[in-house]
């Protein structure tokens, strides 16, 4: 009798799990912040055999994940591991995607440096020279003035955190005399600092090879640590590593980047990289979070749910630690339009671009091809009206805007009052076309495990999958037309809402993206079967 009761136990365990799951999909729900995708998908049942292809270009990607194991798409014409580009698109073994990443040994380049960084070590001494025009110069002093800042703020900061490092198992066994067991808030640290600092002669001789002054110290750093959020050494011992990191590498003006790729970052071609799609395990989980949300099995009963299992992904990494090559962006687009995708997802994105028109002319030969190319605005809660953000379909030179198949995605919550913009995101009148959710999205991690994330990485495969599911029903439309329904389909937002990186400043929604409206796939899916039965009469 135990073991059915255990039995039953587990049962209802996987149901609740699942249950739980659901609820967190608040983007899915027919609510008024959600894109009613499930609405959808009861009113319409009957499914259709066609298959599309989303190509992701993103980080290295979890293949074996159980939400995403069959939703991967792979090259037919390819014959797997056996050293021969078999189909001659020019990339051997490509069974899955491409890693532009790859290094001549088999192996995955995790690091890149910011954007700023190669900047200014590629045009300092054209700079020097007066050799740059206008604009060139003007780029080059801001990427300099970012340089200069960046190497000042994370150098400061990694030697602050070694400091951190060496004074922390101090401060907390001395701080033990007053608080047993570490037993302590901010507020109280705050106090016995003032008590301290007014000369509180009660301990001082009680506690070793610790002085007035040094535990005056002490008790301060341990205040700095928790407005920083350290609640732990371990903590501590991980900022470390990572501004470590990011000072040896991200800002390291010397970094050989492409030693190992064995190729040169500025001039173009395309016979680099390997088929590696997931052997960094740091690297995988940003682009199972994004692939996930478009294509996630919707019928396996785990996790979440996508838009439909008939996508497949076209996993593309152009993405590590740092600022991603332009080099390798336009590769990225290249591959996945010759190789049969239909919808492109960009979910990263810099303020800064190199080599921007071979960007624009990768773009311009996906728009020949009617394919879509979906694009996260940022999170930097700044005007990219103002501030590019790349890669981008606007020529902030000429202030113009340069092709039809691109959409520049904000992130919302589900908030209902004038918060729902999320905080984090970059907005644009220009250069945003519109807000989809981004803000605790249950989403795939590595390893099969599922969390909540937040950003406009989140809220451009919204508009990525709505695509898909738009040309898998109604093929015949090309991609303006789907652009216009996404666009012309969302919700209008006619309210004040508070602008991302300010307190409390109102501003019409209508100021923040083109469209002045929310993805809704609903509407969407409706408007498309309309546009379609026109077309076809």
């Amino acid at each position: 009798m135990k073991i059915y009761f255990l039995l039953f136990l587990f049962v209802l365990n996987c149901f609740s799990q699942s249950k739980a799951i659901e609820k967190n999909q608040w983007h899915l729900d027919n609510n008024s912040d959600g894109i009613f995708l499930e609405k959808w998908h009861k009113e319409n049942p009957k499914r259709t055999n066609n298959t599309i292809i989303v190509a992701v270009l993103d980080t290295q990607i979890d293949l074996n994940h159980e939400d995403l194991k069959n939703q991967i798409w792979v090259n037919k014409d390819e014959i797997p591991n056996n050293g021969i580009d078999d189909d001659q698109n020019g990339y051997i073994d490509d069974t899955n995607g491409w890693n532009f990443l790859g290094t001549m040994g088999g192996h995955h380049t995790t690091k890149n440096n910011y954007e700023y960084v190669k900047i200014v070590r590629d045009n300092r001494q054209e700079y020097e020279l007066n050799q740059l025009n206008s604009y060139e110069k003007k780029e080059y002093e801001k990427a300099s003035e970012y340089y200069k800042n960046g190497l000042k703020y994370y150098t400061t900061y990694l030697s602050s955190l070694k400091y951190a490092k060496k004074i922390y198992p101090l401060a907390i066994d001395s701080l033990n005399y007053y608080y047993p067991n570490n037993k302590y808030k901010y507020t109280e640290l705050d106090s016995i600092y003032n008590i301290i600092k007014k000369s509180d002669n009660r301990t001082f001789n009680q506690m070793k090879e610790t002085n007035a002054n040094d535990f005056i110290a002490l008790v301060f750093t341990l205040k700095s640590f928790y407005q920083l959020n350290y609640s732990s050494y371990n903590e501590i011992l991980e900022n470390e590593k990572s501004f470590d990191s990011i000072v040896n590498t991200n800002i390291n003006i010397n970094l050989q980047e492409r030693k190992y790729i064995g190729d040169n970052v500025n001039v173009m071609s395309n016979n680099y990289g390997n088929n590696k799609l997931n052997i960094y395990d740091r690297q995988l989980n940003h682009n199972t979070e994004v692939s996930g949300i478009i294509a996630a099995n919707r019928d396996n009963k785990k996790g979440i749910k996508g838009f439909s299992n008939n996508i497949k992904i076209m996993p593309i990494c152009i993405a590590n630690n740092g600022s991603e090559h332009d080099k390798d962006i336009a590769n990225g687009i290249y591959y996945a339009v010759n190789n049969g995708a239909k919808i492109i997802n960009m979910s990263f994105g810099k303020e800064f671009s190199i080599h921007k028109k071979w960007v624009w002319d990768a773009i311009k030969y996906a728009e020949s091809k009617n394919v879509l190319i979906v694009h996260c605005s940022g999170n930097d809660n700044m005007d990219v009206d103002i501030n590019p953000f790349y890669p981008s379909d606007y020529d902030y030179n000429q202030n113009k805007e340069l092709f039809s198949n691109f959409i520049n995605v904000g992130s919302i919550n589900n908030n209902k009052n004038n918060v729902f913009v999320s905080s984090f995101s970059n907005y644009g009148k220009i250069n945003v076309d519109l807000f989809a959710p981004g803000e605790k999205i249950l989403v795939c991690k590595k390893h099969n495990t599922y969390e909540e994330d937040s950003g406009t990485s989140l809220a451009a495969p919204m508009v990525s999958g709505t695509a898909a599911l738009i040309w898998l029903y109604y093929p015949n439309l090309n991609v303006q037309e789907v652009k216009q329904i996404i666009l012309e389909s969302g919700v209008t937002i006619n309210k004040q809402v508070i602008k991302p990186g300010t307190e409390n400043e109102l501003v019409p929604f209508s100021e923040l993206c083109k469209s002045g409206k929310i993805l809704n796939t609903y509407n969407a899916m409706k408007m498309a079967e309309e546009r379609s039965k026109k077309k076809s009469n």
